[in-house]
């Protein structure tokens, strides 16, 4: 499988997303390491060959930072888990732009309310993050909890939503 990968400067720092041949994002995050990101990609969708382009996607996260905070809503991605962490990157996308959930709220529209470490781990191994917008999921007393990609960089995506913390 071929897959482009391409670097963004944002106001967050660099952005760097792997998207396949379809256009369905592998993974991205705030880094300028292409290992990094490659590495994040499971291993059964690694591509084996990775070329710098332009990707469909970058459009939309030019459009998020420019305000239009649902412009990443349409971008296809794509992972591979168990049947929880499918159901769970699913939900995540669901998550209203500034309206955060805590673990508790996010195990429950899982539909397992008391499986807050298992929401917690499909959080932590959500490859293509800001589409899969896992940043917003905080803890039960509101503060950020953990991020790949650092709390100064979850917090600056909550303010752009207009998320207030919990």
């Amino acid at each position: 499988m071929t897959a482009t990968i391409q670097t963004l400067d944002t106001p967050d720092g660099a952005f760097t997303l792997v998207a396949d041949a379809d256009g369905s994002v592998l993974a991205s995050g705030w880094t300028s390491d292409p290992e990094t990101m490659l590495n994040r990609i499971h291993p059964g969708l690694r591509p084996e060959d990775v070329r710098e382009g332009e990707t469909a996607a970058a459009d939309a996260v030019r459009a998020y930072y420019a305000g239009d905070v649902a412009a990443i809503d349409a971008v296809p991605v794509r992972q591979r888990g168990t049947e929880l962490q499918l159901a769970g990157w699913k939900a995540l996308r669901r998550i209203t732009p500034g309206a955060p959930l805590t673990y508790t709220g996010f195990a429950a529209a899982l539909g397992s309310p008391r499986a807050v470490r298992a929401a917690a781990s499909i959080c932590a191994r959500n490859a293509p993050a800001l589409f899969v917008p896992c940043h917003r999921v905080l803890r039960g007393d509101g503060s950020l909890g953990g991020f790949a990609w650092g709390l100064d960089v979850k917090r600056a995506l909550l303010a752009r939503e207009g998320g207030a913390l919990l």
